[in-house]
């Protein structure tokens, strides 16, 4: 048995959405997703109520291989979602989503990007996880969940 302390990065950033938790909360599915998400096409989506909920697994398509996510929250009077993804062998990552009423009809989410690196791949992916590439994956993903929240269309990102 081999046991050591991990490789992990961890990363935080805070929206500001222009709709209220309870008009933001449902979009955060990997069904929902689609309709605003540029690029967001899971290949297999396992879920009982057809949208997110505690134990809804769901495939993406990548490389090295396919990840695999677990949604283990999906808490509608919270506001909370926690999804656990695995790139088996390379890392596994924890997402945390937290929303909360701010100003006048707005919501703040708080967001957690936790990976650990299962592998020196792994490790390597990691390194590139850096600050600067994670406020620019957040501000594009709050860019287009407010021009969803406000028009219903995707954003075009051309």
């Amino acid at each position: 048995m081999k046991v050591e302390p991990p490789t992990k990065v961890s990363r935080s950033f805070t929206q500001t959405l222009c709709a209220p938790p309870d008009e933001v909360f449902p979009l955060l599915c990997p069904v929902r997703e689609a309709e605003w998400v540029n690029g967001w096409r899971p290949s297999l989506v396992l879920t009982d109520s057809g949208g997110g909920e505690p134990g809804c697994i769901f495939v993406t398509p990548g490389i090295p291989q396919d990840s695999v996510w677990i949604m283990t929250e999906f808490d509608r009077e919270r506001h909370a979602v926690e999804i656990l993804k695995v790139i088996p062998g390379v890392v596994v990552g924890k997402i945390e989503v937290r929303l909360r009423p701010h100003g006048d009809g707005e919501s703040q989410a708080d967001i957690t990007y936790t990976y650990t690196a299962l592998s020196d791949y792994g490790t390597e992916m990691l390194e590139g996880f850096t600050e600067p590439h994670f406020v620019s994956f957040m501000e594009t993903w709050e860019n287009e969940l407010n021009h969803f929240l406000t028009t219903g269309t995707k954003l075009d990102l051309r």
